[in-house]
């Protein structure tokens, strides 16, 4: 197949991820100008990053001017699966494509784009992965765009109402598998836990978002790895249900 026909295919198959990601990214662009980031530097997080989950932790951290440390390590903790999934795509991907497309490559890896590209029976060539990361690199700009220019016209009622829609993004993708393993939904109320009481505890709530992010996502996350770790067949199912879904 010719490098044309593969570019328009991967940006066939990721069109569908780039209509999800409007609605997303137009959530966050609310939030962000909210916080008090202007129109131009809340597009600029999200040219520069495609993670929602980062980009919603590292806003707090920008507009309080917390050390840049802070902001290092709480991507770093958040988008560490990212390297995990670059990893094992690379696997997947042709001895043709160079270092620098796989770097190219691994900026746009998201966890929908990971699942469509590691369903593929055959392996991955560059123009299919550009093609795959293109429709919804776009989507999520636009998307930041139009929910940034949004937040900064419509009424501040209408703006908190609309900025609750990020938060529920994340409620409707911890449900699911909390629900099917009580470890997870365990983990996730002692995450909660720990943040209320880096909120609400005077002590704890010196400590600044960034090091509180760290830290709930360590600590629940490690002990609940440690005390009730997923099995192998568990994950292999999970693994196969990602992939008949992406299909």
């Amino acid at each position: 197949m010719s490098s044309k026909k593969l570019y328009l295919r991967g940006l066939k198959d990721g069109f569908p991820i780039c209509l999800g990601y409007l609605s997303v990214s137009f959530a966050f662009g609310i939030f962000a100008v909210g916080a008090g980031l202007s129109i131009w530097q809340t597009i600029l997080v999200s040219v520069a990053n495609v993670t929602s989950a980062g980009q919603l932790a590292g806003v707090p951290i920008i507009v309080g001017g917390l050390p840049l440390i802070e902001m290092v390590l709480t991507q770093f903790v958040i988008n560490l699966r990212y390297s995990l999934m670059s990893v094992s795509l690379s696997q997947k991907l042709s001895p043709r494509v160079k270092i620098l497309q796989r770097l190219a490559i691994a900026f746009g890896i998201t966890d929908e784009i990971f699942a469509v590209a590691i369903s593929r029976k055959e392996e991955v060539e560059t123009p299919y992965m550009m093609g795959l990361i293109t429709s919804p690199f776009w989507g999520w700009t636009i998307g930041t765009a139009l929910g940034a220019l949004a937040g900064d016209i419509l009424p501040a009622m209408v703006v908190s109402a609309l900025g609750l829609a990020l938060y529920a993004m994340f409620v409707a993708i911890v449900i699911p598998p909390c629900k099917k393993n009580h470890s997870v939904a365990l983990c996730c109320l002692l995450s909660i836990a720990l943040s209320s009481a880096f909120y609400y505890v005077p002590v704890l709530s010196d400590v600044s978002a960034g090091i509180a992010i760290i830290i709930c996502a360590l600590v629940s996350g490690l002990l609940f790895a440690w005390i009730a770790p997923i099995p192998d067949e568990e994950k292999k199912a999970d693994a196969e249900a990602g992939k008949a879904v992406a299909t």
